[in-house]
């Protein structure tokens, strides 16, 4: 019996002995916390003033995504011997110069993807890895200064396909108009006179055309975390049939040495792409009778910041 009250004894000496420990160092942490909290304060006011020199800055950020699998003699699919896989990835690049009386932005943007479905039983069928997302683009916004937030400007925006058709389809916008930049990360363009330049191969059914061009683009890092989303629309004056719009936005989170992990999304509504698709399966589709359906793209993955 006396063991067991001196065994209790030690265990309740030693539990207070730990928690007086415990509520110690918790002591000695707190004031801690608050200079940290007071010198990442200072850092970043330090950083805001960098930020507002004049003279170039550039970086960019990617996702990397992918999987492979493979199957053998597995009954309970309905392709029992098969192999698949995806791999893609998306890299944001931009080089931005900033002066007293005007400023130069340019943007890059990449998202490549390619995927496999490879049924071994069916010696028709391919084993080769097919394109599936398939975008590039590229914007040089210049404008020149009435004041800090406000600027005369002039855009050229190009996007197309890279993979297999390079020019066929391809979008060159040219423009002038006006620039907003409300705060240091965000630039919105609004241009009133702008053409939308269409360039396709053989007998199709695009058309360029003169309209008004809106593009909106917030670019942020806070710590670990890298975010950017932009949209860009065309409005013709001539037909809305040949209007469209894309919004894309990307998502990092640094967690070591610039390797984290990214999530890209994407939307996009162009009629003239959707009666283009219609034609080959219809040849009555017409802009009266074409499924418009929303665009959309996504993916998942490593990232990596450079």
């Amino acid at each position: 019996m006396k063991k067991v009250i001196l065994v209790l004894i030690c265990m309740f000496g030693l539990t207070y002995l730990n928690a007086q420990t415990i509520e110690k160092l918790k002591a000695e942490q707190a004031p801690k916390k608050d200079s940290i909290a007071a010198l990442q304060a200072k850092v970043k006011a330090i950083q805001s003033k960098i930020d507002a020199f004049p003279g170039w800055k550039k970086g960019a950020f990617g996702t990397i995504g992918g999987n492979l699998s493979g199957f053998d003699n597995w009954y309970s699919k309905e392709k029992p011997n098969s192999a698949s896989g995806n791999i893609g990835f998306t890299v944001n690049a931009f080089a931005n110069l900033k002066q007293e009386k005007f400023f130069w932005r340019n943007s890059a943007t990449v998202n490549l993807s390619w995927v496999k479905f490879d049924d071994k039983d069916d010696p028709n069928d391919t084993k080769e890895f097919q394109e599936a997302t398939d975008i590039f683009s590229i914007t040089s916004l210049y404008g020149r200064k009435l004041s800090e937030k406000f600027a005369i400007s002039t855009l050229g925006e190009y996007k197309t396909t890279i993979l297999s058709n390079f020019n066929d389809l391809g979008y060159l916008d040219f423009g002038v108009g006006a620039t907003w930049t409300p705060i240091t990360d965000m630039v919105v363009v609004i241009h009133p006179l702008n053409y939308n330049f269409v360039f396709s191969k053989g007998e199709t059914i695009f058309e360029s055309s003169l309209g008004a061009k809106i593009v909106a683009d917030y670019t942020k890092q806070l710590g670990a975390v890298k975010f950017k989303t932009n949209l860009s629309a065309f409005q013709s004056y001539k037909s809305s049939d040949y209007s469209n719009w894309t919004w894309t936005n990307s998502f990092g989170y640094t967690l070591w040495k610039g390797i984290g992990v990214g999530f890209d999304l994407g939307l996009r509504k162009n009629k003239q792409e959707a009666l283009n698709y219609a034609l080959a399966d219809d040849d009555a589709a017409t802009f009266e009778n074409v499924d418009n359906k929303l665009q959309t793209y996504w993916m998942f993955g490593l990232n990596y910041s450079f």
